[in-house]
């Protein structure tokens, strides 16, 4: 039945507006053919009126009502009517055309008189009349919801196509900030110890040749790690949540980031084994990102790391003090503090970073044992 239709639908219209002008015109030939009759130019009109059906669909009906005279069931004024009612929405002018239509129909042919006409015009008549009449306005109507409804699935598709492009780029976008998170976590933390580590050997070593290779690689990585904040920045323009990246540290991980720092530092506390996969990197982050900065900005400071359970929250507070020497002109991206505030949202906790009294710094972590 499709095929048929796709078929039927690939016929250009001048080609069946021909076919609809011959197929009239034979169903009236009987008319046309006897020239004696005073109808024979209302039906050939009729007829040739149909080939512009589609452009004054009303125009063309009140043309073929003619035929109806002739005929009892003329093809002409049915083709009218299904192509009014296949391009109207006005119900009142339909049911007005099928009404006349019908009292057309039932008209007694040549007029002798009025009375004569009403004395024929019997009322089964005219119900056979009007009941021929409503098919074709039937057809017509159930041709425009077709339409409608086609149009209106073709909306829908399109919107949902639309809504599938736009997830995807959600979906791109929350993987950009992602992965600009983790690039600031991992990279910054190792290129920025190996910025430390030179400018360190640099200061210490006597040889000028150790000593230039020192500050060939302190000034690489400084390099890097600015090229690495435009790329962070770039990567979060079009942030959101993501899931997380794998594979990823834990907790088994964190005595070896606090042992290789690059800082004075020491582990306290532990936590309950509760603790899920998602909270245990938001720890291993925060506590990553807070060694890195006092490494940068406080060279020779102390660290305290703390883990810690509060009721049904758990968390870290990572604690260093004053610098004691210089710190080094090393860049920073900016975003470490804004990705650790996003990984505890994300769990629904808090994430809270300001200097102490005595000078250093501390940033606390809270989050909810459930979090998942």
């Amino acid at each position: 039945m499709s095929r048929a239709r796709e078929l039927w639908q690939r016929v250009p219209a001048p080609v069946v507006d021909i076919v609809v002008v011959v197929a009239a015109a034979l169903d009236a030939l009987p008319i046309l053919w006897d020239d004696t009759q005073r109808g024979v130019a209302p039906a050939a009109l009729g007829c040739a009126a149909l080939a512009f059906r589609r452009r004054f669909p009303l125009g063309v009906f009140l043309l073929t009502l003619p035929v109806g005279l002739t005929q009892y069931v003329s093809v002409a004024p049915l083709v009218a009517l299904f192509t009014l009612a296949a391009r109207s929405r006005n119900r009142p002018l339909l049911t007005v055309c099928v009404a006349l239509s019908a009292v057309v129909s039932s008209v007694p042919w040549p007029l002798a008189g009025l009375t004569e006409v009403v004395r024929a015009m019997t009322l089964i008549d005219f119900v056979y009349a009007l009941a021929t009449a409503v098919a074709p306005v039937l057809f017509g109507q159930l041709a425009q919801a077709h339409r409608d409804l086609a149009r209106r699935l073709a909306e829908v598709e399109e919107a949902r196509e639309h809504e599938r492009v736009l997830h995807a780029q959600a979906v791109l976008a929350r993987e950009r900030a992602q992965l600009a998170r983790e690039m600031h976590d991992v990279v910054s933390h190792q290129v920025s110890l190996i910025a430390v580590r030179a400018g360190a050997l640099q200061v210490a070593t006597k040889e000028a040749d150790a000593k230039e290779a020192a500050r060939t690689i302190r000034s690489l990585s400084v390099t890097t790690l600015d090229e690495l904040r435009t790329m962070v920045t770039l990567l979060r323009a079009s942030g959101g949540h993501a899931t997380e990246l794998t594979p990823q540290p834990t907790l088994a991980d964190l005595r070896k980031l606090v042992e290789s720092s690059g800082t004075h530092a020491k582990l306290t506390g532990e936590l309950p084994p509760a603790v899920g996969t998602p909270a245990q990197r938001a720890v291993y982050r925060t506590v990553q990102e807070a060694l890195t900065n006092a490494r940068k900005h406080a060279p020779g400071a102390t660290a305290r790391v703390e883990l810690w359970q509060d009721g049904d929250d758990v968390g870290v507070t990572v604690t260093n003090s004053p610098p004691t020497r210089p710190s080094l002109s090393l860049p920073g991206s900016q975003q470490g503090l804004v990705g650790l505030r996003e990984r505890a949202e994300i769990l629904h906790g808090t994430l809270e970073a300001d200097p102490t009294v005595e000078g250093g710094y501390r940033v606390r972590l809270r989050i909810p044992l459930s979090a998942d």
